[in-house]
């Protein structure tokens, strides 16, 4: 017995299949507001008008819900879901509204610092598990406490693909720019975004030929990435690597040959190599690697006024509730409590920051022995200390020249390994 039809189910496919049970074991089905007799044609027939109606309602009633997601996200607007890591919600307004957690919103971005310095998912959900740091918590309209787990591979990924934090909403395959604050910076976003594509595949699969400039080599003369491939002949295999432009559009379309994979490598390994024998180059990458020093020293110093910021707004709460006779929020106290925890936090981190800047007697060192070093890793390992070191390899086909860029943060990486 049911109120209505619909109660029951608004499928016709399921309440056939339970109407079928039914039959079978001699069960009737009545619904109270509602009459007609299953055991008749007519019966039937009424029961299958009314619930293709109510199969109709549903759809079109979740059809106009999913076109006032879609409007209120290409406006830019929260259209609801579990809360954020780094932003609460405000529901003063008609249209709840995402507001930046100071607190939070500073962990979001050491989170994006971790990744970059780990380059690895795994190694910084460690070092948030030794943090005590969780998702996201919240209590739901019930008042249950909600959320507060503990990170985790995939909670992680979610958290540094999110493009709300840069200020943007997601719908579907769509980015809209969103009403709310960005909390992390573009850049640092899209650097984080290439790391977790790179990292998407197993480092035995990109260098499973044992290409140690796969992605990193490009053609200057039509702009395009040069792709890592092999012929064979007589049981032997040779390495090359080759245009992307001439493999589509034949050779003709681009000046640079196949270009032998050895010697090309061999090159790169030899540029760097000359760091290590110039002293106006170490010098250079010396003076850039205490400029990387100084920038994330600034950001971190940054949040740690922001958060002192905060800390002073919680304190200055709780004191006027305690002179006015009332007793301070437990709210205020927790968030007071995990303020101070995050400026410890802070503080260790700028300490371990200023305690291994780096000397320019450890840049020579590190640079003059990269034989010593390169010798001793295998050739994944050797894959991903190019991977780490160079940023782009350009090949002039004109002059047959080779242009290297370099990443010379991973120098300091590099020196404070014992």
């Amino acid at each position: 017995m049911v109120y209505k039809v619909d109660r029951l189910s608004r499928s016709l496919l399921d309440f056939a299949r339970i109407m079928e049970v039914f039959e079978q074991h001699n069960v009737s089905f009545v619904s109270v507001t509602q009459q007609f007799n299953t055991t008749h044609s007519m019966g039937r027939l009424t029961l299958n008008i009314l619930l293709s109606f109510a199969l109709f309602e549903r759809e079109i009633i979740g059809e106009r819900i999913r076109d006032k997601i879609a409007a209120q996200r290409r406006k830019g607007k929260w259209a609801g879901g579990m809360p954020v890591l780094g932003y609460d919600v405000d529901r003063s307004d008609a249209s709840p509204k995402l507001v930046v957690n100071a607190e939070q919103s500073a962990r979001v971005r050491q989170i994006f610092e971790l990744y970059l310095e780990e380059k690895s998912l795994l190694p910084v959900v460690k070092e948030l598990s030794r943090r005590g740091w969780a998702n996201k918590s919240w209590l739901s309209k019930k008042g249950r406490p909600m959320g507060g787990l503990p990170f985790d591979k995939c909670s992680l990924h979610r958290l540094l693909t999110n493009p709300l934090y840069i200020g943007k909403i997601r719908h579907k395959d769509e980015i809209f720019d969103g009403e709310h604050e960005a909390i992390v910076d573009a850049d640092v976003f899209q650097k984080v975004q290439r790391r977790l594509k790179r990292n998407g595949r197993s480092a035995s699969v990109r260098n499973k030929h044992g290409a140690l400039l796969k992605g990193l080599l490009h053609c200057q003369s039509c702009g395009r990435a040069m792709t890592h491939t092999f012929t064979a002949k007589r049981n032997k295999r040779y390495r090359y690597y080759a245009c992307t432009q001439a493999i589509k559009k034949g050779r003709a379309a681009c000046p640079s040959k196949y270009l032998p994979a050895a010697q090309i490598e061999a090159a790169v390994i030899d540029e760097i190599r000359g760091i290590g024998r110039d002293p106006a180059l170490l010098g250079k990458v010396y003076l850039h690697v205490q400029a990387q020093d100084k920038s994330r020293q600034k950001v971190l110093r940054r949040e740690q006024a922001g958060l002192r910021r905060e800390l002073t707004r919680h304190d200055t709460k709780t004191a006027d509730q305690l002179a006015d006779g009332r007793t301070g929020a437990p709210q205020e106290v927790d968030r007071s409590e995990r303020a101070k925890k995050c400026l410890g936090e802070l503080r260790r981190q700028i300490a371990n920051v200023e305690h291994n800047e780096i000397t320019q007697d450890q840049v020579d060192a590190v640079l003059c022995d990269f034989d010593t070093l390169w010798k001793s890793l295998k050739s994944r390992e050797q894959a991903e200390l190019l991977q780490l070191l160079v940023a782009k390899a350009e090949f002039n086909a004109e002059d047959s020249s080779l242009t290297i860029q370099f990443h010379p943060m991973v120098i300091k990486e590099l020196a404070c390994k014992p």
